[in-house]
């Protein structure tokens, strides 16, 4: 099967059936998107799919075939990175780090269709994301920067 996954076309050779995380992380070695609870409950192995913030552990690779699938490793690069990933830099908005893949795709999809949400919408979108550090203060901080709210997440 082909994907198309940060803009380049990868042959995969696994069957139908398997969860896209397990490619992504395996095969193409993008450990940005995490295993987290393998349900699709928690947000950690988030990635854009034609833009969409979806839950990789749970969606098979044959549903992916010809369709646009970025991680967070397609989003910037250390040097350049993506507004979203340099609004989370900025507000410091980690501390384990492991839900972060999830709050940046999340985030992103959310500016993708809602370019300026209020922190109601901000709270809503990112509310299926777990963290279990407790840096919800600064995710929100840095999901509003990204929105470009920077006076606001300050505040």
């Amino acid at each position: 099967m082909r994907l198309t996954v940060n803009g380049r076309n990868y042959d995969v050779d696994a069957a139908p059936d398997t969860a896209l995380l397990y490619v992504l992380r395996n095969d193409l070695q993008l450990n940005g998107p995490k295993y987290g609870c393998g349900l699709g409950e928690c947000g950690a192995c988030a990635v854009l799919i034609d833009g969409v913030a979806a839950r990789a552990c749970v969606i098979p690779i044959e549903g992916c075939v010809g369709r646009n699938i970025v991680t967070l490793e397609g989003l910037g690069s250390r040097e350049h990175p993506d507004p979203v990933q340099d609004a989370f830099i900025r507000e410091q908005a980690a501390q384990c780090g492991y839900c972060l893949n999830g709050m940046i795709i999340t985030t992103k999809a959310l500016l993708a269709r809602n370019p300026h949400p209020s922190e109601h919408e901000v709270l809503e979108a990112l509310r299926y994301n777990l963290c279990r550090c407790g840096a919800h203060i600064e995710i929100v901080r840095a999901a509003m920067r990204a929105a470009g709210h920077a006076l606001e997440a300050r505040d």
